[in-house]
């Protein structure tokens, strides 16, 4: 084993990074034996240096000026925890620049500027690796970039984000309406107190973008994945779903056209028969669901987030790194190769679930079918709910156009016997 050691800086010691640097220093011995050298570390850059962190290290490692502890030309490895945009960007750059090779968390980041960030990884001779970045602790990304380079990856199927996750499993397990479940989950410390990332998508879209770019070998940013939140999901719509013998989960979904030309990148909240194997998946868990020509259907499954599973992946990461620069060589890089394009998401078929509040009176339902069938959308089943003031279509499509079921909903707007398109639901097998 090499005897000089590796030197890393820590970017940001929040709840991921004070177990990063907690497990850096209680573990040494076992994660300089796995990457073939010691592993120093010698910085982190945090906003307020005088508050005691990490009980572990030394005080004198802590330093507010996160530029000049990234931009240290004797490091190795730098590891941004910081999140957000800017300054993450810039530093990430800038360690790059002087030689450090990355790790990161930050979906966010990756999701915007990956290939700015892959192109100067490549300029200057370093890695950028970045597990951590999608579903925490479960061993993804790197299957993905490695053990599934020699297949074809036709679809990705997903639950990236826990806080929605719990949201809806309480909805499902108790019947209570959104707003209730949200309120829950904050107090469980599931939910930020602002959690607009989480419930309108954004998190979950970040995550899509970075799997697809990786499945499908072609340069995805979150401004290409088509994005709806959970905030519209009713009680009512969880009860419909369960009468099917389904359940809604936000899903983020990654395809290849049947024609291998384009994929469709997409985040919003669906219903899955709860036979599919990511039924199952309860709480603030996440899991992924691949399939693939040759290995068939895989899914991955563990905690998403929170501070010791994170911190994991980025270990991970770092003893990966580590041993490139011990063997001093490089892992691997970008691979975006197909330049798929991205398909508009009108474009994009599945199943519908539409719910329609209705007029009870005689011919309602064939007056709406007519509406179905003006634009090739064929109905699977249909069911009436309630009588008078109460009255209700709920209808499930065979699978349609996302653009055709588009218009379909807009027409019925205007139909007369329709007195409100409540609700539509993907459905997804």
């Amino acid at each position: 084993m090499r005897t000089q050691p590796l030197k890393l800086a820590l970017l940001g010691c929040g709840t991921v990074g004070a177990e990063v640097a907690r497990r850096l220093a209680t573990h040494g011995d076992e994660l300089a034996a796995r990457a073939g050298a010691p592993i120093e570390l010698v910085g982190i850059a945090v906003r307020d240096p005088a508050r005691r962190r990490v009980a572990e290290l030394d005080p004198a490692l802590f330093t507010g000026d996160a530029a000049e502890l990234a931009g240290r030309p004797d490091l190795d490895i730098v590891v941004e925890l910081i999140g957000g945009l800017e300054p993450a960007r810039t530093l990430v750059l800038t360690a790059m620049e002087r030689g450090s090779s990355v790790v990161t968390a930050n979906k966010a980041l990756l999701a915007a500027d990956g290939p700015q960030l892959y192109e100067a990884a490549e300029k200057h001779g370093v890695d950028l690796y970045f597990e951590a970045s999608v579903a925490g602790a479960i061993p993804l990304l790197r299957p993905l970039r490695e053990s599934l380079a020699g297949d074809r990856i036709r679809r990705v199927l997903g639950i990236v984000n826990g806080t929605t996750n719990f949201i809806l499993t309480r909805m499902d397990e108790t019947g209570a309406d959104f707003a209730d479940a949200l309120a829950e989950a904050t107090a469980l410390g599931y939910a930020e107190a602002d959690p607009s990332a989480d419930i309108d998508g954004h998190d979950a879209a970040a995550k899509a973008a970075i799997l697809a770019s990786l499945a499908f070998h072609t340069r995805i940013t979150v401004a290409d994945v088509y994005r709806e939140g959970i905030t519209a999901v009713s009680a009512a719509d969880v009860a419909s779903a369960q009468a099917m013998g389904s359940i809604v989960k936000l899903l983020a979904i990654c395809e290849l056209a049947p024609n291998e030309q384009s994929v469709g990148v997409r985040v919003h909240p669906a219903m899955i028969p709860r036979t599919h194997p990511l039924a199952s998946v309860r709480e603030a868990y996440n899991a992924v669901f691949v399939e693939a020509d040759a290995a068939g259907q895989l899914m991955f499954y563990g905690r998403g987030a929170g501070g010791a599973p994170t911190a994991s992946a980025v270990l991970g990461d770092i003893v990966a790194v580590a041993r490139h620069r011990v063997a001093q060589g490089r892992g691997v890089g970008e691979s975006a190769y197909a330049q798929l394009a991205v398909r508009p998401v009108g474009e994009s078929t599945t199943q519908y679930y539409v719910h329609l509040d209705v007029t009870d009176r005689a011919g309602v339902l064939a007056q709406v079918a007519t509406v179905f069938a003006a634009h090739g959308v064929s109905i699977s089943t249909v069911r009436q709910d309630g009588h008078g003031a109460e009255a209700a279509l709920v209808i499930v499509t065979h699978s349609a156009a996302e653009s055709a079921l588009a218009a379909t909903v807009a027409e019925l707007r205007s139909v007369d016997v329709v007195r409100e398109v409540s609700s539509v639901l993907r459905v997804e097998r």
